[in-house]
């Protein structure tokens, strides 16, 4: 393109630029000649006048006029001063005075034209331009012809010289011009030539390369938008190798967590049947099949309740908080009984907005990872409160805390921070998996907090909140944050 660019403004500029100089140069050469034969028809006038009254003179006094033609044109020669000035007279055709510069009419006679006005022509000989005059005297002496030569060779040698200068300079500076423009296109095509490298670059894999950015015109502007444009390219192929990855790690954690069930279960139904048992050992085996079962159950139902949750929508109706909190401590009752942890539920808030089956299923699930985490002692408050307009339900506890590896994993599938611990409670590493989801159909952030010693918080913000009213949903900003360990 720059190839193409630079031959065609080179072209166009020579085009014009010598035909400017080609205009010129033709505007001279007229303007040369016109100057000349203003000159030669004015001295032709001049010498057509005098003559005419010498002639007139010498007639009166009696004397032949053709014994004195040549003493009558002699002075005119001297007074012209001008060695390039010819003089020559013809009577009826015939030459009969010439100077020395009139020598090319010899044998080559003018003749003016028959309506009595001059003729004015450019003739060339011997390597010499001449502006010729020829005219008729006045009607008295109509049979001479006066012709005036004028020798313009200088004059016209003056012009080509200058033309060559002028054509010379002109390719001089077209030189100059295509150097020039060869420098400018460069400069404006660099950009160009760097977007094209930077893309190539990017398209081999190097997702961080960028173009440098200098100044304030169009050219940076563009670089400015090719570089948000590769960081949004860089952004969204992270976006898709992190989710390719994630994919990827379900794939194996799974693969890997239905291993084991599926390897206790062939295991002990092998042995049942090829195994001579016991009642009592016959009954143990079908206990562990039992169990191992029931963990594969456990994963299927909640692999199910992570699909609903991605493919349907949630209907958002008014919860009282007294009510929730109720449930909720019917619920774990059962799980809190033999353990010393004081289970405590505030409220500054009488009711929330959503699903209440599943905000029941966030918080149980989180506090009983809170209870998982206090072991046999601990205290686990719950809070419902308002805060700057919002509102906000939290869970906190004082178990034992995660460290910030842990911390940053835990919301991912089949994740477990202590996985022996997780496989004799019977889970599957997917219940703040399900937490996380429920929050993102609340509209909703789910955040962890924890330092190993010292408990954990969780907290889910509501980023969009929503008020029931007559079958409607109007959407109202409100926070809703839990703490827990999981």
């Amino acid at each position: 393109m720059k190839q193409r660019t630079f031959l065609t403004t080179l072209t166009l500029f020579l085009i014009f630029f010598n035909l400017g100089i080609f205009i010129v140069s033709v505007a001279m050469f007229k303007d040369t000649v016109s100057r000349a034969e203003e000159r030669s028809l004015s001295e032709h006038y001049f010498i057509v006048s005098a003559l005419t009254k010498d002639f007139y003179a010498v007639e009166n006094r009696g004397i032949n006029i053709e014994g004195s033609i040549s003493s009558l044109l002699q002075p005119y020669s001297y007074l012209s001063g001008n060695s390039k000035m010819g003089l020559a007279l013809y009577e009826n055709d015939q030459l009969v005075y010439s100077n020395q510069n009139a020598t090319i009419l010899k044998g080559n006679p003018l003749t003016p034209p028959e309506d009595g006005n001059r003729s004015v022509i450019i003739r060339k000989s011997d390597n010499k331009t001449y502006v010729i005059v020829a005219g008729e005297l006045p009607d008295d002496y109509n049979s001479y012809i006066l012709v005036y030569l004028y020798d313009v060779t200088d004059a016209i040698n003056a012009w080509c010289r200058l033309k060559n200068i002028l054509f010379l300079s002109g390719f001089i500076l077209s030189l100059l011009f295509a150097l020039g423009l060869l420098l400018i296109l460069n400069r404006i095509f660099q950009p160009l030539k760097q977007i094209s490298q930077t893309s190539r670059e990017i398209a081999n894999g190097a997702y961080g390369t960028r173009l440098r950015v200098s100044g304030h015109d169009e050219l940076s502007k563009m670089a400015q938008n090719f570089n948000h444009m590769a960081e949004e390219i860089q952004h969204q192929i992270t976006e898709l190798k992190d989710a390719a990855d994630k994919k990827q790690q379900f794939v194996d954690n799974f693969a890997h967590e239905i291993l084991t069930p599926l390897t206790a279960i062939y295991g002990y139904a092998e042995y049942m049947e090829k195994a001579a048992l016991s009642e009592d050992d016959r009954l143990l085996a079908l206990q562990y099949i039992m169990s191992e079962s029931r963990r594969l159950q456990t994963i299927a139902f909640q692999l199910m309740e992570l699909a609903n949750l991605q493919n349907n929508s949630v209907i958002f109706e008014e919860i009282k908080v007294p009510d929730l909190f109720d449930s909720i401590k019917q619920t774990l009752f059962v799980k809190l009984e033999g353990k010393d942890i004081q289970l405590v539920f505030q409220r500054k808030i009488d009711t929330i907005y959503g699903d209440v089956s599943l905000l029941e299923s966030l918080l149980i699930n989180l506090i009983n990872n809170a209870i998982k985490a206090c072991g046999e002692s601990g205290h686990i408050t719950v809070r419902a409160i308002q805060e700057s307009g919002m509102k906000i339900i939290t869970v906190q506890d004082d178990g034992k805390g995660m460290t910030p590896e842990v911390l940053s994993q835990i919301t991912e599938p089949f994740y477990r921070g202590e996985k022996s611990r997780s496989r004799n409670d019977g889970g599957a590493g997917l219940g703040l998996a399900i937490c996380k989801q429920i929050t993102s159909v609340h509209h909703a952030e789910l955040s962890f907090t924890s330092q190993p010693g010292k408990g954990t918080k969780v907290k889910i913000t509501f980023t969009i909140s929503q008020q029931f009213n007559d079958n409607s949903i109007i959407r109202l900003p409100y926070t809703v944050s839990c703490d827990q360990v999981k």
